[in-house]
């Protein structure tokens, strides 16, 4: 299998694996508890917390695990809003946010809040400028994503994040595609809560986390015990947990190394779909993108149908958002591009991860101009579309 859908999620390293093993078996301790085995766990728990905070430019205090990036902006758009709803109801995001945080932000306007979906420009940007604009005497929150995980295309988060300082308002960034694929520092980029997740980096499903900066009073979203220092209750999945650190220091190790080899794989395949492929679009902007992403949408064709001819070849990609694919409707992203919803269904999304070789590109390159070609054929609007311009 050539598999190009690292966005929805990437395979656990064996290295992380065998780190977090014991913790299923000879160390099942409850971290709560007080005898030898379960303190080995909330040792465990701590050193991982350190390392995680140490890729982020955080401190451990400012690192709480949860079950992942959804939870982790949940708790941070709804833990904001509730905590900082006297001073006022205006939130800040973008159109084309992951429904992570589109749909606490729906939830949060059904109760009372009001919300600006700033919109992007052709490349899937928006500026700080925008941002700045955007700004009520309200406003108590900024939410915009590090990095699309349909497009690729990364933000300004810094100079976002400078804006929102300059204001006095919280920013959150839903840093889930972005984190253990590129460098971050809450502190130089001006991050007040920023979300994670452990298996877009080679880590388990089920684990993730939010940084919260020191000072900023988040209320937990979830009630019960005392776990994360009384910010987030349930008895905490030690083995996610170490393998989540694991697998992010992995990650960070040699970024720029693996960045540059799996870039000029991603521009090989760029260049070459479109050398191969008329009447195609690069979505996304060219230069401000993940080192992994290829995202094109094709005329005449609908995607889904194109990925079923990938998979029968045994490539595995994706028509968009992992967390969507069950949906018949466009993807949301590609629409704010500006993109008819023909030309938005006629989209696949390339992801690549550590492994992957020039030689699949290859095979890619071999493969998709013949399945396109096969799907305009049976295109009565491609016919239409020929007829008119031959």
């Amino acid at each position: 299998m050539i598999y190009l859908d690292h966005a929805a999620t990437t395979p656990v390293k064996p290295e992380v694996l065998e780190a977090m093993l014991p913790y299923f078996t000879e160390h099942y301790g409850n971290p709560s508890s007080i005898y030898k085995v379960a303190q080995r766990n909330k040792k465990a728990i701590d050193d991982a917390r350190a390392v995680v905070a140490g890729h982020l430019g955080a401190q451990p205090n400012e690192i709480f695990f949860t079950s992942g990036g959804t939870e982790a902006d949940n708790w941070a758009i709804k833990g904001m809003a509730e905590a900082l709803k006297e001073k006022g109801n205006h939130i800040i995001t973008t159109n084309i946010e992951h429904h992570a945080v589109l749909h606490p932000c729906q939830y949060l306007e059904k109760n009372g809040f009001e919300v600006t979906y700033l919109e992007v420009d052709p490349d899937g940007l928006v500026s700080a400028e925008q941002v700045e604009a955007a700004i009520r005497p309200e406003t108590i929150l900024i939410t915009i994503m590090y990095a699309n995980n349909e497009i690729g295309t990364i933000m300004p988060i810094a100079e976002i994040g400078a804006v929102a300082k300059k204001h006095g308002i919280v920013f959150h960034t839903d840093a889930v595609q972005a984190v253990g694929h590129l460098p971050i520092d809450v502190h130089a980029q001006n991050i007040d809560l920023l979300s994670l997740s452990g298996h877009k980096f080679y880590g388990p499903k089920g684990t993730g986390a939010l940084y919260v900066r020191r000072g900023l009073k988040l209320p937990p979203l979830l009630h019960g015990g005392g776990q994360e220092r009384n910010r987030r209750a349930g008895t905490e999945n030690v083995p996610g947990i170490v393998g989540l650190a694991k697998a992010l220091d992995l990650a960070c190790q040699d970024m720029e190394a693996k960045n540059a080899k799996i870039k000029a794989l991603r521009d090989y395949l760029i260049d070459g779909i479109k050398a191969r492929i008329p009447y195609c679009r690069l979505n996304g902007h060219r230069e401000k993108r993940l080192p992994n992403n290829v995202n094109f949408s094709f005329e005449f064709i609908e995607g889904e149908s194109l990925l079923l001819l990938l998979d029968m070849e045994g490539i595995a990609a994706s028509s968009g958002s992992a967390c969507t694919s069950g949906s018949l409707d466009p993807s949301h992203v590609l629409l704010a591009l500006g993109l008819p919803h023909e030309q938005a269904h006629g989209s696949v999304r390339f992801t690549l991860g550590e492994n992957n070789t020039r030689e699949e590109m290859d095979v890619v390159l071999a493969k998709l101009p013949a399945f396109v070609e096969r799907l305009r054929s049976m295109s009565p609007l491609y016919e239409e579309f020929v007829r008119q311009n031959s």
